[in-house]
């Protein structure tokens, strides 16, 4: 009966894909559903950017073992970013009309700049969508009661996903990410429902939780807790930021204003929410606490799927797998659709001269397929937690392409070489401290970012510019576009 209901559930998923194809004309189609989408989807695709895998069954593990201190990246970091992309970036980027974010790089420094921030930006994807499709594979072997294994539950997840997203393009992650939560919120919140009255009700689970220091979100009052706190922070907040889904989710909205709302409101109610797998897997602490610290100790990221296929009906077992494909799914598709979008314009276009949109638009699709095998390979051998793929994600763009994009933007004297000086002493010395001193005093990461932001400043009041501008965008369209 569980396994029909959620191949039903899949069936639909696919049906809403294969339908959003047929609104797909060409390449501004497929990459930003034609700008065209109203504030409700916009919300809805927002908020399904990063409620995946990790939300569900990551955060809430973390939060059983270190409480809210471990999961400041996410939800605090990443919710923050989308809010942060609303208020600061969302409308100045809609206004300039552009199909990637490594367009952005391209008008507003060089050619050199968007391909190398741009590479960045692929990169960082790997171990996020490597994330969801390591949970889709958890899921189906446990579906099956250990008849599919995870990793043949990972290519069928994949191709699950890459189906529906192939043709639609980012109509089929609109659609889909809206139907998907809606079975979010119903399935979620019915189970926090029905495992909190096992647990002796919300007042017990949240003031047992409060007792046992759960709620302690401040670092240790020392040098060094501050300052990885502060890390761990900003490496989901600001290297975020410039993220191709992000991006291609606010810019398909149908107006810079629900471009800008959309944003907050769905980073917002993200965030908010988020608390709900946290809720329900502490209450699975208090119901059969020898399980879950068995589990704590084996695979956490096993704790709620056992909760629920052992002590729940028949319903909330289809309504927990079913909001948790969603979760998964609604992040995986988006997270293929972008990076294949950003290599086709801002690194194919450097080496291949598309003759019209309609060959863009295949090549694009072509892109698809190979970055879903490549990431299905990069799964199959991956040995971190889906947790650590998501935290891990984004340390190359918060050093490399989050500069760039803020200075350019809201800081007027910021050159061309500012941007590569940025870029270089970023990536060089994130990199260096990853292989002397990974466990020192700086995380490589947030010193990556401090001379990330010092190179972008010495390279810019540099009485002597080296490196120019492209001469193929003039200077004064980006100073109006940021003022």
């Amino acid at each position: 009966m569980l396994l029909g209901f959620v191949f039903l559930y899949l069936l639909i998923s696919i049906g809403i894909g294969v339908y959003a194809a047929t609104k797909v004309k060409n390449s501004r189609d497929y990459v930003v559903a034609g700008r065209s989408l109203p504030l409700y989807i916009v919300m809805a695709t927002v908020f399904a950017t990063w409620f995946g895998s990790e939300t569900v069954l990551g955060i809430s593990a973390t939060f059983l073992e270190e409480g809210l201190h471990g999961i400041v990246a996410d939800p605090f970091g990443s919710s923050m970013c989308l809010i942060l992309v609303g208020l600061l970036f969302a409308r100045p980027l809609y206004r300039m009309k552009l199909l990637t974010i490594g367009d952005y790089y391209r008008r507003r420094y060089n050619r050199v700049v968007e391909v190398g921030t741009s590479l960045c930006i692929i990169l960082s994807y790997m171990g996020w969508v490597s994330a969801q499709m390591t949970a889709l594979g958890l899921v189906f072997n446990i579906l099956s009661g250990g008849v599919v294994d995870s990793n043949t539950g990972i290519m069928i997840g994949a191709a699950i996903v890459l189906l529906y997203t192939l043709f639609g393009g980012m109509w089929s992650v609109a659609l889909t990410d809206f139907f998907q939560m809606s079975i979010i919120i119903v399935g979620l919140g019915y189970i926090a429902w029905l495992v909190g009255d096992m647990a002796g009700g919300p007042a017990v689970v949240i003031q047992h939780a409060a007792e046992h220091g759960k709620f302690n979100l401040l670092p240790e009052l020392n040098a060094r807790d501050i300052v990885a706190f502060i890390a761990a922070w900003v490496t989901m907040m600001f290297g975020s930021i410039p993220q191709q889904d992000v991006f291609q989710r606010v810019m398909s909205a149908k107006d810079e204003k629900t471009a800008v709302r959309g944003s907050v409101l769905g980073g917002s109610f993200y965030f908010l929410f988020a608390f709900i797998p946290i809720f329900i897997a502490y209450s699975a602490f208090l119901v059969m606490p020898e399980m879950v610290d068995t589990l704590l100790k084996e695979d956490s990221q096993l704790i709620l799927p056992t909760l629920i296929l052992n002590h729940t009906p028949l319903l909330a077992q289809v309504l927990f797998f079913g909001a948790l494909l969603s979760a998964i799914m609604s992040t995986a598709s988006g997270t293929i659709l972008a990076p294949s979008a950003t290599f086709t314009e801002n690194i194919l276009k450097v080496f291949i001269t598309f003759r019209n949109d309609k060959q863009q638009l295949w090549t694009m699709r072509a892109v698809v397929v190979a970055f879903t095998c490549g990431i299905v390979l990069f799964a199959l051998n991956s040995q971190m937690s889906i947790y650590s793929m998501v935290e891990n994600a984004y340390q190359v763009t918060l050093v490399a392409a989050f500069v760039p994009l803020a200075a350019g933007v809201y800081w007027r004297p910021a050159t061309t070489q500012g941007a590569l000086l940025a870029m270089f002493l970023g990536i060089t010395t994130w990199l260096g401290l990853e292989y002397l001193n990974p466990e020192g005093f700086w995380p490589p990461q947030f010193a990556g970012l401090l001379m990330s932001i010092l190179g972008m400043v010495l390279g810019s009041l540099s009485p002597v510019q080296l490196v120019h501008r492209g001469h193929h965008e003039p200077h004064k369209h980006h100073v109006e576009v940021a003022a």
